[in-house]
């Protein structure tokens, strides 16, 4: 592996390392080959690439940005007023926020013909930024779902305003942990020039260490589909799942249809956005583990792992609709703030509970419905 020409690899943020460093060489062209000799074109995947990823990722930046600037600038006027669910979504928006500050910079590396032009200092940074939030991101999910199923399920409160500590504390065991999460980033990661295409990409560098790569690949991806796919789906779909079956039995019917919709478009919109991203990844590992496919099925994955992974990414952008935009309490409060900035507003939303949080669930309520 370490004989044949190196390639670049991880060429997307974080855990998609795309490209098959081992078993390649390179023809007269620059076009890299597998060892049966399939010659394989990567120009057409980089146009695509240089397309997508830089519309995709600005979308993503612009409407992810000002959902969660509203909501961030809502949780402050009513900061005097804070519930336990508003703290995670306080930790929730900050985290979006920081991940969607990466994403120009790399849309810029793939929109540039010189790649990455910031240096290795910014790649390490910014990487390890993108990881920590992005794992952060789907543990304060976790955290959000098991304080509604203690408060709904089993009408107990986990977190409450006598003690304080308690959530704080939980927020910033998930911090720490996103943290750890990123050390291999501040290892690896490096500005990494790739001569035959003339660019230089912000990618994991495990060859300056002279590790097996694809095994660290491989150990990459386990840790994430565990940690960042398989453990959030588990405790999303058990805690919400429980939920309904709760609701069910309730006879509050309007604020139960309510909370029925709003806990189904949660977790829609969470499978929606990382299970092709998730399945897609899990037959590139496949293929990467048994060495095997031609350079037309490596071409199609990496084009795939694009799309999807981009998807996945938009999640962060739909946070705020989904955990405060259909809150009853946030939609007056952000009419208020408009009405102050002088737009004249006609609001036909009433406030239906004085203890209900901004995120529209109420953080001492025991038995509530209102999600």
């Amino acid at each position: 592996m370490m004989g044949a020409a190196k390639s670049v690899s991880d060429e997307q943020p974080w855990w998609n390392d795309i490209s098959k460093e081992f078993n390649e060489t390179y023809d007269s062209d620059g076009n890299f080959s597998y060892e049966e000799g399939d010659v394989c074109d990567v120009i057409d995947g980089t146009k695509f690439e240089a397309v997508f990823i830089p519309t995709l990722y600005s979308v993503a930046f612009v409407v992810g940005i000002l959902g969660n600037g509203l909501l961030l600038g809502v949780l402050f006027q009513s900061r005097k007023r804070w519930s336990v669910t508003d703290t995670f979504i306080l930790h929730l928006a900050v985290s979006d926020v920081l991940l969607l500050v990466t994403l120009p910079l790399w849309a810029t590396q793939y929109a540039s013909s010189r790649g990455w032009e910031f240096g290795t200092g910014l790649c390490k940074i910014t990487g390890a930024i993108f990881t920590i939030n992005f794992y952060c991101g789907i543990f304060l999910l976790a955290c959000i779902s098991f304080d509604r199923y203690l408060s709904i399920v089993h009408a107990t409160q986990m977190y409450n305003r006598r003690n304080p500590w308690v959530v704080h504390a939980s927020c910033l065991l998930v911090w720490f942990f996103s943290v750890l999460l990123s050390i291999p980033d501040w290892i690896f990661l490096e500005g990494v020039n790739n001569d035959r295409q003339s660019r230089t990409l912000c990618i994991r560098n495990y060859y300056k260490f002279n590790l097996d790569v694809r095994a660290h690949k491989i150990a990459t991806r386990a840790l994430y589909h565990t940690l960042g796919f398989m453990f959030p789906s588990v405790v999303l779909t058990f805690c919400y799942s429980c939920i309904l079956l709760q609701l069910q039995c309730g006879t509050k019917g309007l604020q139960k249809q309510r909370a029925f919709k709003v806990i189904i478009a949660v977790m829609a919109v969470f499978f929606l956005c990382w299970t092709p991203y998730n399945v897609v990844l899990l037959v590139d590992t496949v293929q990467l583990n048994n060495n095997t496919g031609t350079c037309e099925t490596n071409i199609s994955l990496s084009k795939a792992l694009t799309v999807t992974s981009s998807l996945g990414y938009l999640h962060c952008s739909l946070n705020p609709i989904l955990y405060a935009f259909v809150g009853v309490k946030f939609r007056r409060q952000l009419l208020d703030i408009l009405r102050s900035l002088g737009c004249k507003l006609k609001s036909t939303v009433k406030l239906e509970s004085r203890r209900s949080s901004v995120w529209s669930d109420s953080g001492e309520t025991s038995k509530s419905i209102a999600i």
